[in-house]
């Protein structure tokens, strides 16, 4: 019985002391080697945080790129997939009634151009980006509804594109925060 207790306080010892050190190496590492001082990125306009760069923002306005949509309502509680397959009547319905919205939006666009990922949902539900190509199909909608020039908003997108990580890893993106706060400060240099 005393070598069964001596052993529960080791182990009790041993899960608080790595649990504890483990968390402080973590955090003294995002302190000197991650971005931000390990905080969450955020992005500023005019010099007030209108979102964090790294989370998906909701987007409905025709003025402003659309993100992916979202199947936890951008909230970071609700992170995750649908769940539901490609054969899912409910998910089908889904992805059939986010084409139809596209497409009022987008009425310059066939069903067939409308990009799969603008209408199915991130599997963390929660990504900031989407690629050049699903950007460029907004660009006509954006640049008529802020009454500005199709080729000045395309510009605008041209200059938000993320390259690959060392040009190999990855494929290019475009963080939709990010390019329309770049959207916005074009406007206001009008």
């Amino acid at each position: 019985m005393k070598t069964l207790w001596k052993s529960f306080k080791i182990t009790i010892a041993f899960c608080l002391f790595f649990s504890l050190f483990y968390i402080l190496v973590l955090w003294i590492f995002a302190q000197f080697a991650g971005p931000n001082r390990g905080n969450a990125e955020v992005a500023t306009l005019n010099g007030k945080v209108v979102g964090a760069a790294n989370v998906g923002q909701m987007f409905t306005q025709d003025i402003y790129f659309w993100g992916r949509p979202s199947a936890g309502d951008y909230t970071a509680d609700a992170s995750g997939g649908s769940n539901k397959g490609p054969t899912n009547d409910e998910y089908l319905a889904e992805v059939e009634a986010r084409i139809d919205t596209f497409l009022v939006h987008h009425p310059y666009l066939s069903r067939k151009d409308v990009p799969a990922e603008m209408v199915t949902a991130s599997g963390s539900g929660l990504d900031p980006h989407i690629t050049p190509a699903c950007a460029y199909v907004q660009v006509k909608r954006v640049a008529q509804a802020r009454g500005m020039n199709e080729a000045e908003v395309k510009a605008i997108v041209d200059k938000n594109i993320s390259k690959p990580f060392l040009g190999l890893f990855g494929t290019e993106t475009v963080n939709v925060l990010e390019l329309n706060i770049a959207l916005e400060e074009a406007n206001q240099n009008r």
